[in-house]
């Protein structure tokens, strides 16, 4: 079987990838590959566009307002101080939104920084690394709750 992380969208479509949290309007609501800052959220739109631009009106502001939504579910899950939202698709040329949460347990000069301050090595790092047995509880929760903010 193909690993999901090769096929993120296929997979997602066929239930075959872990990170899906839930199947929405917009897309897709997933756990980030990385958890190095618990409940970090990312919701790719589908079908694909290339970015928030090319999304007419009415299926920009359900992108948007859907993103929220999975700011809320993580807010009441984990808890956080506040979440930062960031679409930058720079590196992948499709639109998604990283939906991050911050923490007052992260060190001042990092947790005053974009996320992508943090040193890559760490974000990176295998302790952190998505798994469905590690995350099960985390995903369950956010899945719950989120499925809750969308009926």
């Amino acid at each position: 079987m193909m690993d999901w992380k090769n096929d993120r969208f296929g997979t997602a479509l066929r239930g075959e990838n872990p990170t899906v949290l839930l199947r929405m309007k917009s897309g897709f609501a997933v756990l980030a590959d990385t958890q190095f800052l618990p409940g970090y959220c990312i919701l790719l739109a589908y079908p694909k566009v290339k970015s928030l631009n090319d999304l007419g009106p009415v299926p920009r502001l359900l992108f948007l307002r859907e993103m929220s939504l999975v700011g809320d579910a993580i807010m009441e899950v984990c808890r956080p101080a506040r979440i930062n939202y960031e679409i930058l698709g720079n590196t992948d040329a499709f639109l998604h939104a990283h939906i991050i949460p911050r923490y007052d347990w992260e060190e001042d000069d990092l947790r005053r920084q974009p996320v992508w301050m943090y040193p890559a090595e760490y974000r990176s790092s295998p302790e952190f690394e998505f798994s469905a047995e590690k995350h099960a509880e985390l995903k369950a929760k956010l899945a719950e709750k989120l499925k809750e903010l969308t009926e």
